[in-house]
């Protein structure tokens, strides 16, 4: 199997231009490819991870991945599958992001020996003089077109700001000057970037001529990554102060019965026949099937060590075996109690697991609290220091089925 029939097994590949040339490029390890990253956060999250694993499997192959960090383009916000304008950062909040990103996309792409490079699209869109731009690229974007593009229909509705307007404009230009300077040949993205891709593409061979050469691809990244970037408490991040390696083995471990084989197969690098051999489980089996995807891709971010340890937490905690440290946890001390104890509710609410008292309340009186693996449905139940550090492995408290928290003493 060539590794772009792989990819087209994996379910990566959703639409591209020039298939046959770009089969020819990938098998062959002729691909410089980019993708891009705004620096909206100071943290990659999960919604960024297939492309960070599709470039890690291109790089394998031989290609090379051109890791484009959003400096500038930054600065504007995309428009791309949001009904909202992106709040303006600052020049310093976004090159910290930068510096961020930098740090954790190398520990997963090698960028030694000019394998993969890293470049930030603020060296060549800040220095731009706007005239310059009207002249030599506006001719070549049809205001008309534009507007049919799906990205800008969405906020037409609610209104779309000639600031965002021109982000199409802005990553195309991005396209033809790596084109220029490093020899990419290759944008990825999402489906909801096709619009801004084929200007990158049209751009570059408008202003070259034929003879130079430019593709798109198009991989499902947007809806499947964004999708995988959000929980009820917002995105789940790469970075490990940001969420644990256990609450991001959590995360996958409970990803839903349909997506646990196809996030196995975009996202793992686990051989599609193994993979496929899981296509009949049923069951218990799926849970098994989401161990593995949970242990491969923690142990792709934060390394085989804490995904052990995050496994063992898991299973300590469902199973009631095996070595919890690796729990969340909240510390309390005993000037948190009062005059020896601390009720449920109050330990909810320190820990996390519920935003008020009254939510607190609620989540008891409905069953969905339990102590040690115990069920509480007494609303003034109430805990010592003796209670809270009679297990040295913590005092377990728990809400529903995925929320859970050790709470230790110091």
């Amino acid at each position: 199997m060539t590794l772009y029939d792989e990819l087209t097994a994996r379910g990566l590949i959703a639409q591209v231009t020039d298939e046959k040339e770009i089969k020819e490029l990938v098998n062959n390890g002729k691909a410089v490819f980019y993708i891009g990253f705004d620096p909206t956060a100071d943290s990659l999250h999960v919604g960024h991870f297939m492309a960070l694993c599709l470039m890690k499997r291109l790089q394998m192959a031989g290609n090379k991945p051109i890791a484009l960090i959003g400096g500038g383009t930054g600065m504007i916000g995309d428009p791309s599958g949001r009904s909202d304008l992106r709040q303006m950062m600052t020049t310093e909040t976004i090159q910290h992001n930068c510096e961020c990103f930098k740090t954790q996309m190398s520990h997963f792409i090698d960028f030694s020996q000019d394998r993969a490079i890293m470049v930030n699209n603020a060296d060549w869109l800040l220095g731009l003089n706007y005239i310059e731009v009207l002249r030599e690229i506006g001719p070549h974007f049809s205001v008309n077109r534009m507007l049919t593009a799906e990205c800008y229909k969405q906020r037409m509705e609610k209104g779309l700001s000639f600031l965002e307007f021109n982000y199409m404009i802005m990553q195309s230009y991005d396209f033809y000057i790596l084109y220029q300077k490093y020899g990419c040949n290759m944008q990825f993205g999402g489906d909801d970037q096709w619009s801004n891709m084929l200007g990158g593409t049209e751009l570059i061979r408008r202003k070259l001529g034929k003879n130079a050469y430019a593709m798109t691809i198009n991989l499902l990244l947007n809806s499947e990554g964004n999708k995988m970037g959000k929980t009820q408490k917002g995105a789940v991040w790469l970075d490990a102060n940001k969420t644990s390696p256990y609450d991001f083995y959590q995360y996958w471990r409970n990803v839903a019965d349909a997506d646990v084989l196809k996030c196995l197969r975009m996202l793992t690098f686990l051989p599609l026949e193994q993979i496929d051999e899981m296509d009949h489980w049923e069951g218990s089996q799926l849970n098994t099937a989401k161990e593995i995807l949970a242990f491969e891709l923690t142990k792709l971010i934060h390394g085989e060590d804490e995904a052990k340890k995050a496994q063992a937490g898991a299973h300590a905690l469902f199973a009631g075996v095996g070595d919890n440290t690796a729990m969340p946890a909240t510390e309390l001390s005993e000037s948190d109690l009062e005059e020896g104890s601390i009720d449920l509710i109050s330990l909810l609410v320190k820990s996390g697991l519920a935003a008020s008292r009254s939510e607190g309340r609620r989540a008891i009186e409905q069953g969905g609290v339990s102590v040690n693996n115990e069920k509480v449905t007494d609303v003034k139940a109430a805990y010592t220091v003796a209670d809270l550090s009679a297990d040295e492995n913590g005092f377990l408290l728990k809400r529903g089925k995925k929320k859970f928290m050790k709470i230790l003493i110091k």
